[in-house]
């Protein structure tokens, strides 16, 4: 269960995805004054060096990465991802603001480090809002521990890892002191049973938490399992957003990441329509060949 290592794929398009929705997320937050809570079930190694040998993650500063062997040489996933980015032209509104987040971690008109989900919130977060962290990988976790170190929030009282479940660490949570709060659930997927952990975290969250937002990532994978989700996830009686972003066809031997997907419970009331404008632009320019596409949908209550 411990072979994913999310340095793989820093920066593709589902990163793209997903992360451009959180900062969306973190600004609607950030818009009042009132605290908040960011719970992130899968933390993975927060930063990634894109130029080292796993992609290897490691902060701007002192890096640190582990010792395993490295992966046998292949494109770079960043390369189809986020750098299609630096180089097309009018990016929608959504898509300006992410990478200004990812400005923030790099020289000027550099793309080195690419910031995953703790290192975008941290940025984003003002001095009375926390962040809960889960990493269950046990040299992810050593490595995002060092990483951490390396930054004045993380070292704080505001942030705190634990090496364990995530799925298990959020029942212990909801709802946050401050009734405020948002849990980011993305799961690699490797294990299957992570698509019934998943919905399991979603309801059973939404009853202890029924005003929180729930973000949950999932893989455009040829499995059963990815429909089961999701139609699962649609028929919830409450407010959802669910965007998809295909950006190739479904491989011939049904392996492989041809998309992704981000369904958004309670979501900011901007995000349907920042999303409408952002995911035609992310299709054409992240698409890999005439399958490429996009869904949007939302409930009925939105």
């Amino acid at each position: 269960m411990f072979s994913y290592r999310h340095a793989f794929h820093a920066g593709n398009h589902a990163d793209v995805l997903k992360h451009a929705i959180l900062v969306h997320v973190l600004d609607h937050f950030n818009r009042k004054d009132n605290p908040y809570w960011v719970i992130d079930t899968h933390a993975g190694a927060g930063i990634y060096d894109l130029e080292g040998k796993w992609s290897s993650a490691r902060p701007s500063q002192n890096p640190t990465t582990d010792s395993l062997e490295a992966p046998k040489e292949r494109r770079p996933e960043y390369l189809d991802g986020v750098m299609r980015l630096h180089t097309a032209d009018h990016p929608p509104e959504l898509i300006t603001r992410y990478l200004e987040a990812l400005e923030a971690f790099n020289a000027p008109d550099e793309l080195r480090y690419y910031p995953g989900s703790p290192w975008l919130t941290m940025e984003a977060m003002r001095d009375r809002d926390r962040l809960r962290l889960f990493e269950l990988h046990p040299s992810e976790v050593d490595v995002l521990a060092q990483n951490l170190s390396h930054h004045a929030r993380g070292r704080s009282r505001q942030v705190v890892l634990e090496q364990a479940d995530g799925f298990a660490g959020i029942k212990a949570l909801l709802p946050p002191p401050t009734r405020r709060g948002m849990v980011l659930i993305d799961p690699s997927y490797e294990n299957k049973n992570d698509y019934k952990y998943t919905l399991s975290a979603v309801q059973e969250g939404l009853k202890r938490f029924a005003t929180g937002t729930f973000i949950v990532w999932y893989p455009l994978v040829q499995r059963r399992e990815v429909q089961n989700l999701t139609r699962a996830l649609e028929r919830l009686d409450t407010v959802w957003v669910h965007a998809a972003l295909q950006v190739k066809r479904p491989a011939s031997d049904g392996f492989g990441l041809h998309g992704s997907g981000m369904f958004v419970v309670n979501p900011p009331w901007t995000l349907h329509d920042s999303l409408a404008q952002a995911l035609p632009w992310l299709a054409k320019t992240l698409g890999q060949d005439q399958r490429a596409g996009f869904t949007l949908t939302r409930s009925a209550r939105s």
